[in-house]
């Protein structure tokens, strides 16, 4: 079987991208890279909030899908929107790599010990506000571009300390000795943080009879949580939001965050219970955190 998979050029993404067709050919596909520019890597120096979030980085791939001109995508599941396109699904969640932030910083080995004034580089609302939570002293300064980028700008003295996806690091092979990994229970994740997401067409059952060998049952257990969590609360890229499951055992714990831009607001709750419930208790911790008053840091009203 044929498989042409699309996939954004960015470095990460040929790596991720490689990871899922290498699993793939195991299965005896012969797989076809595709990369594709998107929109979110054109407009590379622009505060993506101004222009629709990180769909932009699946636009273009999900209508070369549409269209036939690939037969899969492969996303960062955090840049998937919660309503896909129709005719489209998502086919496989392939296990999850660390979900955890890291502070990369030459000059401290913890956000504790930054200086005061230190300027911490991140574009990422929901770091912005977990920063500045644990250290009003510093100056969190916006960054754009791919992990080799931003790290470069690092080592030059532009920042002195940066706030990545561990997953990203680990994935690109990058393991620093200065980066030093955030916990989860004080500086949650974004929603999919982690995650790949592989995208088929629904009528195209071969290929995701396929794709579920890829799949991974616990990985999809925590994004079918993860993304329920999200469609509920009705966030976008303009509100700092974060939402975490993870599984013990049968069991499943989903924790969430929902603060304003200034982060003077600050509301939090979880939820736990049985790992086949994901999707409602995903649901019902969204449900928490508006009746807490999240809808008018989301600017929405509560039906």
């Amino acid at each position: 079987m044929r498989v042409r998979l699309g996939t954004r050029g960015s470095r990460l993404a040929l790596v991720q991208s490689e990871s899922v067709a290498a699993r793939l050919r195991e299965l005896g596909a012969l797989v076809e890279i595709v990369p594709i520019r998107t929109s979110g890597d054109r407009l590379a120096q622009v505060a993506l909030a101004e222009f629709g979030g990180k769909a932009l980085f699946v636009k273009e791939i999900e209508e070369a899908l549409l269209g036939g001109h690939i037969d899969i995508a492969v996303h960062s599941l955090k840049d998937l929107p919660t309503t896909l396109p129709d005719g489209l699904a998502v086919g496989a969640f392939p296990a999850r790599e660390d979900a955890r932030d890291v502070l990369v910083s030459p000059r401290s080995g913890t956000l504790d010990r930054l200086p005061t004034g230190s300027a911490v580089g991140t574009s990422s609302l929901r770091r912005r506000v977990l920063v500045l939570r644990r250290r009003p002293d510093v100056s969190i300064e916006p960054i754009r571009g791919n992990v080799d980028t931003r790290l470069a700008k690092l080592d030059e003295g532009t920042y002195d300390a940066l706030i990545l996806a561990k997953a990203g690091l680990d994935r690109l092979g990058m393991a620093r000795a200065d980066a030093t990994a955030l916990p989860v229970d004080e500086f949650v994740p974004a929603v999919g943080q982690g995650v790949l997401a592989v995208e088929a067409r629904e009528g195209d059952r071969q290929t995701l009879e396929l794709l579920a060998g890829v799949d991974d049952t616990r990985t999809r257990m925590a994004a079918l949580a993860e993304r329920a969590y999200l469609e509920v609360l009705g966030a976008d890229c303009h509100t700092p939001v974060a939402g975490h499951a993870r599984l013990e055992g049968e069991r499943m714990i989903v924790a969430g965050l929902v603060a304003s831009l200034d982060g003077r607001t600050v509301l939090s709750s979880s939820r736990s219970g049985a790992a086949a419930d994901a999707t409602r208790l995903g649901a019902d911790l969204a449900r928490d955190l508006l009746s807490q008053g999240a809808a008018s840091l989301l600017g929405k009203s509560v039906a």
